[in-house]
């Protein structure tokens, strides 16, 4: 199996998820789109329910496994991997089509993302052992005091259960989920990542968040 970092923002930075009713479009669009068959289309107001159209015998078949997810103010990230040749490709070039309700709900013309979707093929297990907890952590950057969490320097993050607390109360990510608590389950696959690192998520990443918390001590301070 290969293991995709998918990345896009909006272009020139500008935030692609005004409100709540934008996030959770998307979300939707993550469930919607990962199919062969032909997305439904949904009407301005709201989304209609998910198997209008079909059969209730209608039996999904997925172009890609989404491993982990997050979605900020201006840009998202995915952990993806392909169910069927092509299925990668066919699912970034659906989910393209955020960009024409958000333009139609926001009554705003031209493109909404920054160039072609990057797709980065993770290659180093070290990679991969950081990569999930690095998708979890972007809703730090609303978090005074935790902004540096992606500093190398140890101590950029002091204040773990205030961290903890934060993600708990996050809605848009697939941490809640990898913690067992269920807040999008349809849309994920976890079982890859609990092979790998274990299923009580919430001791490996406090864990995790331990080790970047430790300050390194200066041998001068402990000179008399």
């Amino acid at each position: 199996m290969q293991l995709y970092h998918v990345i896009n923002k909006g272009v020139d930075g500008r935030d692609i998820f005004l409100d709540t009713q934008d996030y959770a479009r998307f979300v939707h669009d993550l469930y919607e789109f990962n199919d062969v068959a032909p997305a439904l289309e949904f009407t301005r107001a709201n989304s209609r329910t998910l198997h209008v159209g079909r059969t209730t015998s209608y039996i999904r078949k997925q172009l890609v496994e989404i491993h982990g997810w997050v979605l900020v103010k201006n840009h998202y990230h995915l952990l993806l991997s392909e169910r069927i040749e092509g299925g990668l490709t066919l699912f970034l070039r659906k989910l393209s089509g955020y960009a024409r309700y958000f333009n139609e709900r926001h009554e705003r013309q031209g493109t909404l993302f920054q160039g072609r979707t990057k797709k980065i093929l993770i290659e180093r297990h070290e990679h991969f052992l950081y990569i999930l907890h690095y998708l979890h952590l972007n809703p730090l950057d609303y978090l005074p005091g935790a902004k540096k969490w992606r500093e190398r320097d140890k101590g950029s993050i002091r204040d773990i259960p205030e961290v903890l607390e934060y993600l708990k109360k996050y809605r848009w990510s697939s941490y809640l989920d990898y913690c067992n608590i269920p807040n999008f389950p349809s849309i994920l696959t976890k079982k890859f990542f609990e092979h790998s690192l274990g299923a009580d998520y919430l001791s490996i990443i406090e864990e995790y968040l331990a080790e970047r918390a430790v300050e390194e001590i200066d041998p001068k301070s402990l000179e008399y």
